[in-house]
């Protein structure tokens, strides 16, 4: 993306590269064609679109960001978000499988996994046959993610996992967890393993779901055993963790604002056909100031994701702009969502529309991933350059 690069007269380039804007159109071509036609049946369906992984696949869209000597595409982050953004337009529901192929425990695997962990997994990932899920939340360990509880004892060569975890996106369906565990105490006790869906000692409750009507099940992990060339990060290795989770952020962000997006345009449309008292929606001011203060507030994140993608075009995200990000647009995303559903009145609110469902899955992304107010705790250890703990007597 070109909007890094400053221009002989100080000006910003925002525009997309000539490649990327190529590649938003090939990821439209297919969207339109392919995953268009059942996007409503598809948002209100509770098991994973696994077709819609495999036609992604095959389309390059999975791995967009992983190397190309590990199976990926070898792009950047920016490339990722087109690809969010893009699908999201036509098709809310697949963008979670991008997210899923591109953002988060793939990516983490991808950076830090060993060569033979990445052989034996990245590659039904990146066909779309498998997932992998983030294990991290527990019952008494959410936003406080350091208070985990779930060990990992030594045994022989490797170590016996006990614990739970709740909230796990794909945990459902997942045939990996990458778990979060402790192997001592503090921070640089916590590190993180694969554990295989299928291996001894794993349980799993019964299932539950969101309001977006996602579903989860908690995992019991009751003397799991893992062997060594399972361990993905020792003792020590959560700020890799974290930092990988950044990432997952991104992701998270660029869903936010291309469903608040998505609620707009079909507001939009909607107050260009629908009359009331013998005119036009759009012919209202107070529906005019509405939309003016929607798009402002879409165009203003939609530079914040960029500018966190695009820094991180090495490596992984800033931070402090992840987290700036992820603040703003979540709450964009979702207001612009509310507004839309407003606007629309009962269609809005029916699931014969997605604005609805771009509303559920918006409010869940304000607490996924960090809520906002951690965010907001974060950026402003940023403003003070200091740190501030929520503890108490901290």
């Amino acid at each position: 993306m070109a909007a890094a690069r400053l221009t002989g007269d100080w000006l910003m380039d925002f525009r997309f590269t000539s490649e990327q804007e190529q590649f938003r159109d090939s990821v439209r071509r297919f969207v339109e064609k392919e995953l268009a036609p059942g996007a409503r049946e598809r948002a209100h369906a509770t098991e994973y679109p696994w077709q819609v992984a495999k036609q992604m696949a095959a389309q390059g869209l999975l791995g967009i960001t992983i190397a190309q000597a590990d199976g990926g595409q070898g792009g950047s982050l920016i490339d990722a978000v087109i690809a969010i953004e893009t699908v999201a337009a036509s098709c809310p529901r697949s963008a979670d499988v991008v997210q899923a192929g591109n953002f988060g425990a793939i990516r983490v695997l991808a950076e830090y996994g060993t060569a033979e962990q990445k052989k034996a997994y990245l590659a039904s990932l990146l066909a779309g046959e498998t997932v992998i899920s983030v294990g991290m939340t527990e019952p008494e360990a959410g936003s406080a993610v350091t208070d985990l509880k779930t060990t990992a004892t030594p045994d022989g060569a490797g170590w016996r996992i006990n614990g739970s975890k709740v909230f796990t996106t794909h945990s459902a369906y997942a045939e990996i967890y990458l778990a979060y565990v402790r192997f001592g105490p503090g921070v640089g006790g916590i590190g993180s393993v694969l554990i295989e869906r299928e291996s001894a000692g794993v349980k799993r409750g019964a299932p539950s779901a969101f309001m977006s009507g996602e579903e989860w099940a908690q995992l019991y992990f009751e003397d799991v055993y893992v062997p060594p060339e399972r361990l993905l990060l020792g003792p020590g290795g959560f700020k890799k963790q974290i930092a990988g989770f950044n990432v997952e952020r991104i992701g998270n962000t660029a869903r936010s604002l291309a469903l608040g997006r998505y609620a707009f345009e079909e507001a939009r449309q909607w107050a260009l056909q629908r009359r009331q008292f013998g005119r036009l929606l759009c012919e209202f001011q107070g529906l005019q100031w509405k939309f003016a203060e929607m798009k402002m507030k879409l165009d203003a994140g939609q530079l914040l994701l960029y500018r966190a993608a695009a820094n991180a075009d090495r490596g992984f995200p800033s931070a402090e702009e992840t987290a700036i990000a992820k603040a703003f647009c979540n709450q964009a995303g979702f207001d612009v969502a509310n507004e839309a559903l407003q606007v629309m009145g009962g269609m809005g609110y029916s699931r014969e529309s997605l604005v609805e469902y771009c509303l559920r899955r918006c409010r869940g992304w304000m607490i996924a991933g960090g809520s906002i107010e951690i965010l907001k705790n974060r950026i402003a250890e940023g403003v003070f350059e200091r740190s501030f703990s929520q503890r108490p007597g901290g």
